[in-house]
């Protein structure tokens, strides 16, 4: 249970402090609209999914439990 515990709390940390850049800076465009994210718009219907952006955020969210949880 011990592990769990340390698990919350680093979400909840992680969380604070990505809702604290998003209130400090609430202008980020950068972010979701980077070169490689797949936009198709056809008519009435489009599609947005952002690859590049899932990827970069996979890479710092490895970089950052691999700090916290090395053994």
């Amino acid at each position: 249970m011990a592990n769990l515990g340390k698990i919350l709390v680093i979400f909840g940390l992680t969380l604070a402090i990505i809702g604290s850049f998003l209130i400090l800076f609430p202008k980020t465009h950068f972010l979701g609209k980077l070169p490689g994210d797949i936009y198709i718009k056809r008519g009435n219907f489009s599609f947005y999914f952002p690859v590049v952006t899932c990827i970069i955020i996979s890479l710092i969210l490895t970089i950052i439990f691999s700090i916290f949880f090395r053994k």
